[in-house]
């Protein structure tokens, strides 16, 4: 047997496997179709490390409580890439949420492990960036944290690469023939075909997990998702090192306006998706939406011209009739009885990646586990 894992994707939880069954002793073997780590959707998030305030509304307690935990301990083993900002939320008197609902979700956030909250004196909201003072009813700060997507996937899959893994990049997954005690995969790289022999199957590749596992046999029913792409845009200027939670006029989704290398993103959008995951790209649609909802909450006003740059990544959520917006964002981890050491994981976030390759390992057939 050539190896104990093999995992397709280099992204945040592909590494994050990686990473974990490395440093459990397993043979890991990394399959990565680009030619670096987080060239997808794990470069192309908020960049945020958080709990998730706005998922208390749709009552995924245990999922924020997680994320809070996991932001605990990557603010402290990676201080250099994950570091704790303070968020501010304008309300209005058209915010569709309260001042008094607000304070009810930070003070939960807080109970399930946040930093704490405070109502800011109406003598301090002029020093918030520009922020639109008419109408302003409170502003409200709280606490959550940034980080590089890229360079935290890049930290984690160099780390399993030192415990022994092995990557291979630009790298294109072929097919994989399992039984319960092995799997054959085939791939191509330089042109060439190969073969090797893996105890377990893991599939790490986000948007492209159910066409993945058309390739596989024995034939595994796929679980039932929807893409949803989520653009950001990047403008001139500073926010200090303040992140803002804005609700959307439009539809009163949160969107954030955020610090990133010295100028100021702004992000995110929800759009269903439903073309090659390779192709996809920022809307037109969803760069005014960003531009407007920005403009809604600051004095000094953005047009076209201004955004700089703009990118895109894809969410996988269960598929649903109801809002994207609303969908859980629990990770799901998909495995057939029939092939036990074939799983795919549907879905997650970048902040609670350790715990999701936790629950994977932990998923493997009982004869595998270490």
């Amino acid at each position: 047997m050539d190896y104990d894992l093999t995992v397709i994707g280099a992204g945040i939880h592909g590494a994050a496997v990686a990473h974990e069954a490395a440093a459990n002793g397993y043979r890991v073997l990394v399959l990565e179709q680009y030619a670096e780590a987080a060239l997808g959707t794990s470069s192309k998030s908020s960049k945020l490390i958080h709990g998730g305030l706005r998922y208390l509304e749709s009552a995924q307690f245990k999922l924020v409580r997680e994320c809070l935990q996991e932001r605990k301990r990557l603010l402290k083993e990676q201080p250099d890439l994950v570091s704790l900002t303070p968020f501010y939320i304008p309300v209005y008197r058209q915010t569709s949420r309260s001042p008094w609902l607000i304070a009810c979700g930070l003070g939960l956030y807080t109970l399930l492990g946040g930093k704490g909250f405070r109502l800011l004196r109406k003598s301090e909201w002029p020093t918030m960036n520009g922020l639109r003072t008419s109408d302003l009813r409170a502003v409200f700060r709280y606490w959550d944290a940034r980080t590089d997507d890229k360079r935290l996937t890049e930290r984690i899959i160099s780390e399993a690469v030192s415990r022994g893994a092995e990557v291979h990049y630009n790298t294109v997954f072929q097919s994989a023939r399992c039984n319960p005690n092995a799997c054959t995969v085939t791939f191509a790289k330089n042109g060439k075909e190969h073969s090797l022999t893996s105890r377990a199957l893991i599939n790490a590749t986000g948007p492209w997990v159910n066409d993945v596992l058309k390739d596989v046999t024995p034939v595994i029913k796929p679980l039932g998702m929807e893409l949803v792409q989520g653009t950001h845009i990047v403008v001139p200027g500073t926010l200090g090192n303040r992140v803002y939670y804005l609700e959307a006029p439009q539809d009163q989704r949160a969107v954030f306006a955020m610090p990133w290398k010295d100028r100021i993103m702004i992000g995110t959008t929800e759009t269903a998706y439903r073309g090659d995951p390779a192709h996809v790209h920022p809307l037109e649609s969803e760069i005014s939406y960003l531009l407007e909802t920005w403009n809604h909450h600051f004095e000094k006003k953005l047009n076209r011209e201004d955004v700089i740059d703009s990118f895109v990544g894809l969410r996988v959520l269960p598929s649903s009739d109801g809002s994207a917006f609303k969908r859980s964002r629990e990770t799901r981890i998909h495995q057939d009885l029939s092939s036990p050491n074939i799983l795919s994981i549907y879905g997650g976030k970048l902040t609670s990646h350790r715990t999701t390759a936790k629950h994977v390992l932990n998923r493997l057939p009982a004869a595998m586990r270490r």
